[in-house]
């Protein structure tokens, strides 16, 4: 299946047209744990890759901060950091102009205008605009920072844990069995446990 197929039909030409300026090839791939999208040079040839299971406003916004990468290589080549004050220029450039809602919703333009302030190496960092975008998953799940503090739940259908306090950026929380502590991410995907 093209890519296209996976983008807000209103964002597929200038995306396209994004695609041929830089001469990247992208791949659409099963879902990864670790990373939304990577970039990468083999023999001089760019490719992207974009996981199969986000929705098309996810899928966009990864695409474009792929694209940045590409962008990035192809005028500073390895001479700056992967998202340094070069990329988030070229970054912010990209996304401009799709910030309207032709391209994504009301609640979406808003949450990445104030992503792109400052925007991070990944967008998964800025938990107001995953939450944001997590409502139009075709699938919805339970994360762990919609569950009240003492709560029991289950992590990965098979490990017990009680939610903790909530430090910087991350949750502590005590696995059952083993009393351990580990350090959740607000959007880890969890089942209630009864």
């Amino acid at each position: 299946m093209h890519f296209s197929t996976y983008l807000p039909l209103s964002s597929v030409t200038l995306i396209e047209d994004l695609i041929n300026n830089v001469n990247v090839d992208v791949k659409v791939v099963n879902s990864r744990k670790t990373k939304l999208g990577d970039f990468r040079v083999i023999n001089n040839q760019y490719f992207i890759t974009i996981n199969n299971d986000l929705n098309q406003y996810s899928f966009l916004i990864t695409l474009l901060h792929e694209l940045a990468h590409a962008f990035t290589f192809s005028k500073f080549k390895s001479r700056v950091l992967p998202h340094g004050i070069e990329w988030k220029k070229i970054f912010k450039s990209l996304i401009h102009p799709f910030l309207t809602v032709e391209f994504f919703p009301n609640d979406i333009v808003f949450l990445l205008n104030q992503h792109m302030q400052s925007p991070k190496a990944s967008s998964c960092s800025d938990l107001a605009l995953m939450k944001g975008l997590s409502k139009y998953n075709s699938v919805q799940h339970i994360v762990l920072d919609d569950i009240k503090i003492g709560s029991s739940f289950v992590f990965r259908e098979k490990r017990v844990f009680v939610k903790m306090e909530k430090l910087r950026k991350r949750y502590r929380c005590k696995e059952i069995a083993t009393n351990k502590i580990y350090l959740f991410s607000p959007l880890a995907t969890i089942e209630l446990y009864c």
